[in-house]
């Protein structure tokens, strides 16, 4: 049996909210063996330039994400919602190892299963290098 991951769908416009703050929780704690049990095991991803495939894969690449984007700090937000999709804008700031910041800017469209898990999450995400004066978050 799948463990559920509430809220669950059909979303309406105050769980569409909780669902995009326990993943702006979730992510910001920088955990990937936690972040990944949002998705289900067969999750789909397009992440820039990277194509995940299945729980596994997003373990790693959150594992490597979060050591090369350091002091890594996270924003989301609701855009739209139906059913079981949820579209989120975000932006994130982190620095390098060379200690040079950045801001990321970026969508998601989110769909999920009837457990409530994750099983699509597409990205689309800009970079703009900052001065650590400009850090907004």
């Amino acid at each position: 049996m799948t463990k559920q991951k509430l809220p669950l769908p059909p979303f309406n416009q105050e769980t569409a909210k909780q669902k995009i703050q326990l993943a702006e929780d979730a992510w910001n704690g920088k955990d990937p063996i936690k972040v990944s049990k949002a998705y289900s095991i067969d999750t789909e991803w397009r992440n820039r330039s990277h194509f995940i495939n299945g729980r596994e894969e997003v373990q790693q690449f959150l594992k490597n994400k979060w050591a090369t984007e350091l002091d890594y700090k996270l924003k989301k937000e609701l855009w739209a919602f139906t059913n079981n999709k949820i579209a989120v804008r975000f932006e994130y700031e982190y620095r390098n190892e060379q200690n040079e910041w950045f801001r990321a800017y970026g969508n998601e469209n989110w769909e999920f299963d009837q457990y409530g898990l994750m099983k699509k999450r597409f990205a689309s995400i800009n970079d703009i290098p900052i001065e650590e004066s400009e850090r907004k978050l």
